[in-house]
Parts: structure tokens; C-alpha cells; sequence
């Protein structure tokens, strides 16, 4: 995927300025940044949900700016976005169905389904429990595992440690370097700076709607830049 120069505006206000940054094939890679700084905004404007005003973005080679989102997760392009998203009265299996609710998709639901039953035993358990009565952490696993089931070739995951436990959030970046494993693209928004970087292939920090650093995620976590702002070293 190529995002280039894409400005993203909120009425008349301006949220990302000319944000340009690649993302190759078959990595890990994280898009970090303080509260207010772009990063749910950037991905928003991958999958679709709001529009580039300039720039372009482009994905398997084909521009994608102003595809529909449905379009784009027919792509391979899917986000778990923030908050997980679940569809609470639903029960576990419901919600996983839901995420191959795509022609492309649907034809593969028993694979898909017997996949992330293996990643995710606990679902299995609770396949028929009402999503909206799991854990947050079972929930947030139920939002992934929904996301895997449109058979995503890059997947987006919009804070997906926020507000687990320190236990569940080191079984989540585990389940990320899994997905991963197994030829999935994977971008990260993460708040958690020192476990997103240690994970990562590839790694943009955004700063008041524009990159301000990129690098690998090793070069990130000894840049003195970063560990002053963001590792609080």
C-alpha cells in the first residue's frame, strides 16, 4: 500500500497534512503518535470511512481513494477499528459471520471459521454466548477474529490493547506476530510504544497530522527523539 500527500480536513479544520508513508508486503507495521495527533484519522482514510481531500492511496497496485469502504474490504482491506466494535445482542458465531458477510468471504466461512477458532480457542468456548456478556479482552479477540473472517490481506487494528489488562495486552501483540505468521500485512495504531515497536517490521510516528519520524522499530525504540516523548526515558 501507498498513501501520497493525502490531506484529510473535519469541516474547515485540517487533521492530516500531505501524510505520504508505505506499507510492503507481508510486515508488521505501526503507526504511533499522541492522543489528537492523526492516527485514527490516517486509517479511516485507508479503509474509506472518510475522504482524502488530496493526495491518493493506493492498494495491490490499484487506486483506492475514492472507493467505496465495502469495495476496499472486498480488496483484502479490512480495519478492526476502536472500541472493537462487536455486535453486542449478537452471539460470537453471529459476529463472526458477520465478518464474512461478503460474497469473496462467505464461500470460505468454514475454513475461515475453523482458522480463527484455532487461533482464538476461547471463541470456541464461547461461540454462543452473547458477545456483548464476554470479557473485554475476549471481546477485543471476537473484534480480530471477526476482521480475519473477510479474509484480509492487510489488516488494520485501531488500538487493540486499549484497556485490557497488562496479562491480555502481551497475549494480544502475540496473536499480531501470529497473524502475521501467516502472511497477513498487519498495521497497528498502538498507544503501547515500546511493545508496537519492539514488533515491528516497519514504523511512522505521526506529529500534529504529519509524519514526523519513520524507521524500523529498533531504529524507533533507541531514537532519543522517541524515548523522550514517547518512553518517557
Amino acid at each position: 500500500m501507498s498513501v501520497d500527500h493525502i490531506d484529510v480536513f473535519y469541516g474547515q479544520v485540517q487533521v492530516l497534512r500531505a501524510v505520504t508513508f508505505n506499507i510492503e508486503e507481508k510486515k508488521i507495521v505501526s503507526l504511533l503518535g499522541s492522543n489528537g495527533a492523526g492516527k485514527t484519522t490516517t486509517v479511516n482514510a485507508i479503509s474509506g470511512i472518510i475522504s482524502a481531500r488530496k493526495g491518493s492511496i493506493r492498494f495491490m497496485g490499484q487506486d483506492i481513494t475514492h472507493s467505496k469502504p465495502y469495495s476496499r474490504v472486498g480488496m483484502g482491506l479490512v480495519q478492526v477499528p476502536e472500541g472493537r466494535r462487536i455486535f453486542p445482542t449478537l452471539t460470537s458465531l453471529e459476529n463472526l459471520e458477520m465478518g464474512s458477510y461478503l460474497k469473496g468471504p462467505k464461500s470460505f466461512r468454514k475454513q475461515s471459521l475453523r482458522i480463527v477458532m484455532e487461533m482464538f480457542p476461547i471463541l470456541s468456548n464461547r461461540k454462543k454466548q452473547t458477545a456483548g456478556t464476554l470479557s473485554g479482552g475476549e471481546q477485543q479477540m471476537l473484534a480480530i477474529a471477526r476482521g480475519l473472517m473477510s479474509r484480509p490481506k492487510l489488516l488494520i487494528l485501531d488500538e487493540p490493547s486499549l484497556g485490557l489488562a497488562p496479562i491480555i495486552v502481551d497475549e494480544m501483540f502475540s496473536i499480531i506476530e501470529k497473524i502475521n505468521g501467516n502472511g497477513i500485512t498487519v498495521l497497528v495504531v498502538e498507544q503501547n510504544v515500546s511493545q508496537a515497536l519492539a514488533l515491528s517490521h516497519q514504523s511512522f510516528v505521526l506529529e500534529e497530522g504529519h509524519i514526523a519520524l519513520s524507521g524500523t522499530g529498533k531504529d524507533l525504540l533507541s531514537n532519543s527523539h522517541v524515548k523522550t516523548l514517547y518512553l518517557g526515558l
